[in-house]
This record gives C-alpha cells, structure tokens and sequence, in this order.
C-alpha cells in the first residue's frame, strides 16, 4: 500500500523532478532510465519497478504536468467564464509544450488510464464553471455538453489540424454552445 507523503511520494516528486530538468538541460530524446535514476538519486530499478519504462514515465510526468493549478478565473457570467476558460486551454494544449504533454501521456498509457486522468481535469474545470453560473441564477450545460461541443473540437484541432487554430475558434465554440 502507497503511504501518502510517505517513500513512494518522495520517489515520485524526485524522480518527475530529474525528468522535467533534464528535459530542460540535455532535452527529452537524450533522455534514459539510467540518466533519470542517477539525477533522481534512485537505482534505474526502482524506476523499472514503478513506471515499466521510460515512455510510461514520461507520460506519467506529462499527466501530473497537466493537471490544472488553479480554478478558473471568475469573470461574472458563464459566457465570459467559459470562453476565458477555452482559450486557456487552448493556449497551454495548443503550445509546443502542451503538444509534447499529451503526446507523452498518450503514448505510455496503453490501458487509457492516463488519457482519463486528463479528461478529468478538464471536466473538474468545466464543472467549477458551471456550478459558479449556477449559484448565480444562470442556466448552464452539463459538464458532458461541453467536453463534447467545446474540448473535443478543441483537442481534434490541436492534435489534427492546428493551422489557423486561434482563440477566436475557441470563442467560437463557446458562442455555439451557449447559443438559445
């Protein structure tokens, strides 16, 4: 059993902190189990043991990497609030960054545990949206409408068809969904 705060945390933490800074030192394809352990200050089994291999490691770090840091801003009115949101998601998925995150998180999940994580960061997002506009009297969608009318073009367009892809696209979106 994993102790919260415990070992295994300290391992994490250290080892998804050797991994973002030798990503940013040498770059990500320079990157190898034994080069994470040694920075991380652990035995390249312990990495084996935990992630199976460096892709899983690293989209177990684009997973943590993407998980939101605060809630969303409050604008006043779910339009505002909601728009303000997907052009922030767009701005951090859309970027080279964001881009190589969610091919990581992708690529070593073969059971999609991790590509669920992330959707679940987003609905949790959506749903503050949605529950503020709520508490003031406001008519909203379901979180599921809009992961469906306003991430999921978001997410096609990003990883499908980027060119033109711009914040007005996702104003667009949002426009559309809330549209009587």
């Amino acid at each position: 059993m994993v102790r919260p705060g415990g070992r295994s945390a300290r391992v994490q933490a250290s080892v998804h902190a050797a991994v973002r800074d030798l990503v940013a030192e040498v770059g990500r394809d320079a990157l190898t189990v034994p080069l994470v352990a040694q920075r991380a200050g652990v035995t390249p089994s312990t990495i084996y043991r935990r992630w199976g291999d460096l892709q899983e490691l690293l989209s177990d770090v684009a997973v943590e990497r993407l998980r939101p840091d605060t809630d969303p801003a409050d604008h006043g009115a779910l339009a505002a609030d909601l728009a303000a949101w997907a052009e922030q998601f767009l701005d951090e998925m859309a970027s080279p960054t964001g881009r190589a995150y969610i091919r990581d998180a992708l690529l070593g999940d073969p059971d999609g545990g991790n590509a669920g994580q992330c959707s679940a960061y987003a609905a949790e997002q959506i749903r503050v949206v949605l529950d503020r506009a709520r508490e003031r009297g406001e008519r909203a969608p379901d979180a599921e409408t809009v992961l469906d009318r306003v991430v999921a073009p978001l997410m096609y367009r990003i990883l499908f068809r980027p060119d033109g892809l711009d914040a007005a696209y996702a104003r667009r979106l949002v426009a559309a969904l809330l549209a009587p």
